[in-house]
């Protein structure tokens, strides 16, 4: 497992009405601090991949679909640099994932339709300087294959 990656397991409570999940809780363990929280979807079959951040950790979680979620280490030092950890997300296989800074990572829509992720994030976003620094999902030195 890459060094700072932490699951936190989901539960899904179901009743005649529908369903509940809590997904982080200031009380948490794994729970750090509030920056904001955004929904973003992605297609079948598409990778939004790779970025890291150098402030901010990533609380990533899937609510609707399913996704294949990689993290890749390059922090020279790091005990786990250069290892690859794959996570895959859904309400059937319902998880938060939390990912430190310097680390890369993405997500890709492994199931039929449209997939939801909710990302808790510790740091707010910021426009004029947006804590986010990207490779293309394919043409890269990360040793791991979107296409499979």
């Amino acid at each position: 497992m890459i060094d700072g990656v932490k699951i936190k397991k989901l539960k899904v409570i179901p009743d005649d009405r529908g369903r509940l999940m809590e997904i982080l809780r200031s009380d948490d363990e794994i729970f750090e601090k509030f920056g904001q929280v955004y929904m973003t979807t992605v297609l079948p079959g598409i990778a939004k991949a790779w970025h890291y951040h150098k402030l901010q950790k990533d609380n990533f979680s899937c609510i609707n679909g399913k996704i294949r979620l990689a993290v890749y280490d390059a922090r020279k030092g790091s005990p786990s640099y250069k290892e690859v950890d794959e996570f895959i997300l859904s309400l059937d296989e319902p998880a938060l994932i939390q990912i430190p800074p310097m680390v890369y990572h993405g997500f890709k829509c492994i199931g039929d339709s449209e997939a939801i992720v909710i990302n808790t994030v510790t740091e707010p976003y910021n426009r004029n300087k947006p804590d986010e620094y990207r490779l293309d999902a394919y043409e890269n030195d990360i040793p791991y294959d979107w296409k499979r």
